[in-house]
């Protein structure tokens, strides 16, 4: 067996029509590519990338279910501890992560261990979620605040646990950060409402449009019958400098600017109400 140091090539688009498209840039792995690359996993005896994975995904278990081609195999072995597969394989930073710790990067490319999380998570992407393994319901309410990736992760761990959840959004799409923040040639947005609908299959209740502390205060929750709630309110508000200047037209926070040409699509004007101010000089 000739050991490759080299990850396999992923397809990306071509940057000649990219520069014109907000589509997504990387075309992920096909199964026979993901095959390839999962071949490539020494599975270490004392894995350092299960390390390296702050939720602890069982990476190496992943990966041999793939490179034998048991793709659903492979995702059941990541939701085990990991709620949104398909994000994560595509924003999680691999590189200072598991990959960082992968034995093959000492003398060459670690196993594109994010790319082969994408391409498990999208294979099934469509698939239902199977129905009747949810555990008995316990009684017991829970109110989340946010619907960004700490809330959805949040809802998700508790749905599985019996817990009644509520997910309380202040916009009026959820995501949090990964709508807002990430823009869609790096993380599509039809994908993560995809993630959502999973969790809604859980079980957990949504509600948009909601500001608590404002729409409905935690004390009011409580009398509701909620015996907890999880904040997870995210850096939506930007910390201003207070410097001369910083008020005029055509200064943006990133927090506006992203939420503009992500969430209200400002790239796509006129066809866009939220347009943004593209100055020559920047």
């Amino acid at each position: 067996m000739v050991l490759i140091m080299t990850k396999t090539p992923v397809r990306e688009q071509d940057p000649r029509e990219r520069r014109y498209n907000f589509n997504e840039v990387s075309y992920g792995y096909n199964l026979e590519e993901a095959m390839q690359e999962a071949s490539r996993c020494l599975q270490c005896k004392k894995p350092m990338c299960v390390t390296g994975c702050p939720v602890n995904v069982q990476i190496p278990q992943f990966i041999g279910a793939l490179a034998g081609g048991r793709v659903k195999d492979a995702l059941q072995i990541i939701k085990q501890t990991n709620n949104l597969p398909a994000v994560c394989g595509r924003v999680c930073p691999q590189e200072e992560q598991c990959e960082k710790h992968c034995i093959l990067a000492k003398k060459g490319e670690s196993v594109a261990i994010g790319r082969l999380e994408r391409f498990a998570a999208d294979y099934l992407l469509d698939e239902e979620e199977p129905a009747g393994n949810l555990p008995q319901p316990n009684g017991k309410k829970v109110a989340v605040v946010g619907g960004g990736p700490a809330g959805l992760t949040a809802a998700a761990d508790l749905a599985k646990l019996g817990y009644e959840v509520t997910v309380f959004e202040a916009f009026h799409e959820l995501g949090g950060v990964l709508v807002y923040g990430i823009p869609e040639f790096r993380l599509p947005k039809a994908l993560v409402k995809k993630e959502i609908e999973k969790l809604k299959s859980l079980g957990v209740k949504f509600q948009t449009n909601v500001i608590i502390g404002k729409t409905i205060t935690v004390d009011e929750l409580m009398e509701e019958g909620y015996e907890a709630v999880f904040i997870g309110s995210g850096a939506g508000l930007p910390k201003f400098m207070n410097i001369p200047g910083e008020n005029l037209n055509g200064v943006y926070s990133a927090n506006e600017y992203l939420t503009r040409i992500n969430l209200m699509k400002a790239y796509d004007f006129p066809n866009s109400q939220t347009p943004v101010k593209k100055g020559r000089n920047v």
